[in-house]
């Protein structure tokens, strides 16, 4: 019935003022996951499609696997520290949190394929690798908190037209958001029959949002060589989500109509979503010659089965006065399936001394699509096919052997943004990546250091009213520092 006003008040991210609806925005959300990666591919800014030989290949190009002539597992725990920086009518505040993850648990098992006695050792099928792990692919962990004075509306302009979208269609406003504003005296029926805000202007708003969770995949693959030349594997993952997303929008002003009274009054919003998946992938990497590697990869969409859980409220304190609190709960289930994902890499050796390489990915989010028995989703799956578009991620990165059996590394990415680029859809950027990293080889074992920045802004609308919509600028500085222990056997 009144589900789209749900809708519009749970946009994280508005695509635009005049549409924002939760659930379109969480398929893209949950479409972006990254190949979970060892500390040496993300030093070179996760370019790993040409590489090969390396435990992400298992959830990356499985081909890579074919290229292990021994057994090999690793570790990487993480630590990351996310910064935000909000600006917000004429004002900079800014947030941060630091968490510890495990990021990745791989292993492969060599298979060496017998040959007959006097068969030419170095040509035909030589071995199949097999390789499973544990990856994190995504990482919701961020703090953002944002204040200013705002003079131009109150966020009781927004009740009041939810409920005068209400009474247009005939809805009742009990048990609704905008039915709590008109309880707690926000806002008013006026002579004309026409609610209004009861409050004035100049009143302090903030927003401190928190969200928790990732994404995270159990990969398993296998990876074929062929006289040293082709490579080729495939492999399946099994997918999960968790998600949590709480904010406190918070008005401090006063009303004029009913109590002429300071108050302070608080939005809530939470959601929290869990979701479980799978998909598949192919790969192939060839050598034309020796020091050259041109990869190519498949993956196919991620089935999703996902449980929602949204909650919002309004608590208003007036001077003198007994808080007063209301809320609701909204319960769905949905499926998503995420975009195709193609790419393709390409690398160059020198030798033992190291190599440059690559990669470019292409994906159309527009194709994300939702179904559910619990909702209508056609608007949401308009509103994906709308408001995003193609996206291409583009990475690069190199290795240098020094002295020591010490490996220098670095790397560059970016994530294309999945918005399309036009004057009113325009809210966020490419996410870009810089890394760098250290790594150690000694006997069977190996160590290796990274630190990786990211860097992307959004714009957020707290509330739509229109033109007079505030919106608040955000940008995001994460510093994440990976560690992977390993052995050869």
């Amino acid at each position: 019935m009144k589900i789209k006003y749900l809708l519009m008040a749970m946009a994280t991210v508005a695509i635009s003022q005049n549409a924002s609806a939760q659930y379109s925005q969480d398929a893209i959300r949950f479409s972006g996951s990254q190949v979970g990666s060892t500390s040496r591919i993300k030093a070179i800014g996760d370019a790993n499609i040409a590489v090969g030989g390396d435990l992400t290949s298992i959830g990356g190009n499985p081909a890579g696997l074919g290229f292990f002539t021994r057994s090999e597992a690793s570790i990487t725990p993480e630590f990351n520290q996310s910064r935000a920086t909000g600006s917000y009518l004429n004002a900079t505040t800014k947030d941060k949190r630091n968490d510890g993850n495990f990021n990745n648990a791989s292993i492969v098992f060599y298979g060496q394929l017998n040959k007959q006695r006097g068969e030419d050792k170095t040509h035909g099928w030589l071995s199949v690798n097999f390789g499973a792990n544990y990856v994190r692919t995504n990482n919701f962990y961020q703090n953002t908190y944002y204040s200013g004075v705002n003079g131009s509306s109150s966020i009781a302009d927004y009740y009041a037209n939810l409920a005068n979208q209400a009474l247009d269609n005939g809805y009742s406003l009990d048990g609704y958001l905008e039915g709590w504003a008109r309880d707690q005296r926000l806002i008013n029926l006026n002579s004309s029959n026409f609610y209004e805000p009861s409050t004035t202007l100049g009143g302090t708003q903030s927003n401190l949002i928190t969200a928790t969770g990732g994404q995270t995949e159990y990969n398993f693959s296998f990876g074929a060589n062929y006289s040293n030349k082709l490579y080729i594997g495939a492999g399946f993952g099994i997918t999960n989500i968790r998600y949590n997303y709480n904010s406190q929008f918070t008005e401090d002003n006063y009303e004029y109509v009913n109590v002429n009274k300071d108050f302070v009054s608080t939005y809530t919003r939470d959601q929290v979503t869990k979701g479980n998946g799978f998909n598949g992938r192919l790969g192939l990497i060839y050598k034309p010659v020796e020091a050259v590697r041109i990869g190519a990869t498949v993956t196919t969409p991620t089935w999703y089965n996902i449980d929602d859980s949204s909650y919002e409220g309004l608590s208003t304190t007036y001077q003198g006065e007994a808080r007063r609190t209301a809320g609701s709960t909204y319960p769905a289930s949905y499926n998503l399936r995420t975009p195709f994902k193609v790419g393709g890499g390409l690398a160059i050796f020198a030798g033992k001394y190291g190599f440059i390489t690559g990669d470019v990915e292409y994906l159309d989010y527009s194709s994300a699509k939702l179904s559910s028995n619990d909702f209508d989703v056609s608007q949401d799956n308009a509103d994906i096919k709308r408001y995003y578009g193609s996206a291409v991620n583009a990475r690069f990165g190199a290795e240098a052997r020094i002295p020591g059996n010490f490996f220098l590394r670095g790397g560059y990415g970016i994530q294309g943004n999945p918005v399309k680029n036009d004057a009113t859809a325009k809210v966020g950027s490419d996410v870009k990546t810089i890394s760098g990293g250290l790594g150690y080889r000694f006997g069977d074992y190996y160590i290796d250091a990274t630190y990786v920045n990211v860097k992307r802004s959004a714009t957020q609308y707290p509330y739509e009213i229109g033109d007079l919509s505030p919106a608040a600028a955000l940008k995001y500085n994460n510093n994440n520092l990976f560690l992977t222990l390993g052995i050869r056997f």
